[in-house]
């Protein structure tokens, strides 16, 4: 049985066609892989800069605490009057 030359140039243009998928795959797959791995960087990133700020907050809730800041008003030489104070509810 011997093929026509239309025959040929499909079966050749289905065969580069098949190619190239496989070629477009590999490089889709690569980029996904990479893609994942910088994923997982920012993930890393944003867990420690949430460490730090925990750490931040806790460091900010320490130093205006009452107690702190009477002893800061102390060493200031000003004396704390509990007359002074307004309690303002919502």
């Amino acid at each position: 049985m011997k093929l026509l030359k239309i025959e040929k140039k499909l079966y050749t243009l289905g065969f580069i066609a098949f190619i190239c998928v496989m070629i477009l795959n590999a490089f889709g797959s690569a980029i996904n892989g990479s893609t994942s791995i910088e994923i997982s960087k920012l993930n890393h990133e944003i867990r420690l800069q949430e460490r730090k700020n925990e750490s931040i907050t806790m460091k900010v809730n320490e130093l205006t605490s009452f107690d702190r800041v009477k002893v800061v008003i102390e060493e200031m030489g000003l004396s704390y009057n509990n007359e002074n104070i307004i309690i303002i509810n919502k």
